[in-house]
């Protein structure tokens, strides 16, 4: 290259001096060029190895981007994968006893969790094994779901909803199933029983029947006395039931019943009456029917005339059957006198029995048309026909004309508790009736007292053996409450 180059070797001396004046000749320009090549050759490959450089170590003189945002990206990035990775957590082993779970602990599916309230802890065991069995009892039959929430659609829950409807009707045909079959182990079909039983010459009847059956033997004329008295005791079995009851309208039963009250076996009489107290109770279509069919005056006939004392109990408790609830027949007990039967009833000797339960019947009467007045005006539930029905029954002022202000005083002598009981509360229901009465009863007030004293000292021994509101105590308190309204 130095051969070619001769003007500026080294043996040969540039010219001392050059006029710029004119113009190169191209051979001088093409050295000039040649010249400068390799310097930019040289820039070029330093320019390339900076920006490579600022590039791999991203330094900030020569960043296409936010420093500030890349690194608070970085950040971010990496507290995500943190949460994201599954923490390893120390698993709780629970027994069949209340432990402390720790900060930090995992506690296996199925546990039972507490929370102490007084230590403010919370305690894990073991749920019971018949009710842990039962819980695990459908996840040991389908298998289980996925719930990794990255991977779980709405489409895999609707899948899954619909078989586990699938699983649990296929489970509820099966429990069917299994039941049908226990009970055809169990029982036998009708159809098999009846067969049988016609095998065996034995009938199935309804009670229907059975009522019928009933109802002709005592009816019938070739029937003893001790037939009829059979066929009655069970028909009161089968006539408590409020539709067999019914049902023996159907049929003219209950007419049949109601004249045998005309009998002249007093048995007849007592178990008619029986079956009859025994339909009437709290069956108000039986009740309308019988007073149709003249029940009422039959029963009354049998407590006014002399009877058995036995049979005068079934008739009066087949009278009080029809009275309660029932104010259209209360109407017609008082227009029949049914107060002057009950008097004479309760003044007859040997029947003091009877007594209390009259008593009790008038108190149940006196209460409940007071109740039915008073929710008629709260309510108003109460039809206005049934209303003035109970407002046509004038029992109250009967009751004071008959003189029964004196007799239920009077009835306090008798030695029962239970009966002073009876005779105590309907004193209290009759005490705005017969106040005046009460006040010139000097007897009763001299019963009352007696009374407060005996009972102020079972009282005293009912508190020392622990019952502060025991049954004498009650009946204490009833007493001062009557001596204190009268004073």
């Amino acid at each position: 290259m130095l051969s070619h180059v001769t003007p500026w070797t080294a043996a040969s001396q540039a010219p001392q001096s050059m006029d710029f004046s004119r113009p190169l000749t191209m051979p001088h320009q093409g050295l000039l060029l040649f010249r400068m090549a390799p310097l930019c050759v040289l820039l070029s490959m330093l320019m390339v190895s900076c920006f490579n450089f600022c590039l791999c170590h991203k330094n900030s003189e020569f960043a296409l981007t936010n420093p500030e945002k890349s690194s608070t990206k970085e950040t971010e990035r990496k507290e995500t994968e943190e949460e994201l990775e599954p923490k390893i957590l120390e698993v709780f082993h629970p027994t069949h006893e209340w432990q402390a779970l720790r900060p930090g602990q995992a506690v296996p599916a199925g546990s039972h969790v507490r929370l102490n309230l007084q230590t403010g802890a919370r305690e894990v065991k073991l749920h019971d094994e018949d009710k842990f069995q039962t819980n695990l009892k459908g996840l040991k039959k389908g298998k289980r779901l996925d719930i990794n929430t990255n991977t779980y659609t709405s489409q895999d829950l609707k899948n899954a909803l619909a078989k586990f409807k699938e699983g649990a009707e296929m489970e509820n045909s099966k429990e069917d199933q299994e039941r049908q079959a226990k009970v055809k182990r169990l029982f036998r079909p009708i159809e098999e029983l009846k067969k049988d039983f016609e095998e065996l010459n034995v009938v199935i009847e309804t009670d229907m029947q059975i009522m019928v059956r009933l109802i002709n033997k005592f009816n019938s004329s070739s029937s003893s006395l001790e037939e009829k008295i059979a066929a009655l005791f069970d028909l009161e079995y089968y006539v408590h039931q409020m539709d067999n009851a019914q049902d023996l309208l159907s049929f003219g039963g209950l007419q049949v019943v109601i004249n045998g009250l005309n009998s002249t076996e007093p048995l007849v009489k007592e178990y008619a009456a029986f079956v009859l107290g025994a339909a009437f109770s709290s069956n108000p279509k039986v009740q309308v029917e019988a007073i149709e069919g003249g029940a009422l005056q039959k029963l009354l006939v049998i407590l006014a005339t002399e009877q058995p004392l036995t049979t005068k109990k079934k008739a009066l408790f087949a009278l009080c059957s029809l009275l309660r609830h029932f104010p259209y027949a209360q109407q017609q007990f008082l227009k029949l006198g049914g107060l002057q039967v009950l008097r004479s009833l309760v003044q007859e000797k040997g029947m003091e029995v009877l007594a209390v339960r009259v008593v009790t019947l008038l108190y149940d009467l006196v209460t409940e048309k007071m109740f039915a007045e008073e929710d008629a005006e709260l309510t108003w539930d109460m039809s206005p026909k049934r209303l003035q029905q109970y407002r046509q029954v004038h029992l109250l002022p009967s009751l004071q004309e008959q003189g029964w202000c004196e007799i239920t005083a009077h009835l306090l002598a008798l030695p029962e508790h239970d009966a002073r009981e009876k005779v105590l509360q309907t004193l209290g229901a009759l005490l705005a009736t017969c106040r005046d009465r009460f006040h010139q009863d000097t007897q009763l007030h001299r019963t009352l007292g007696t009374l407060q004293a005996e009972y102020q000292a079972l009282a005293a021994l009912e508190l020392q053996e622990g019952e502060d509101e025991g049954y004498f105590r009650e009946l204490l308190d009833s007493i001062d409450s009557l001596l204190t309204e009268l004073r």
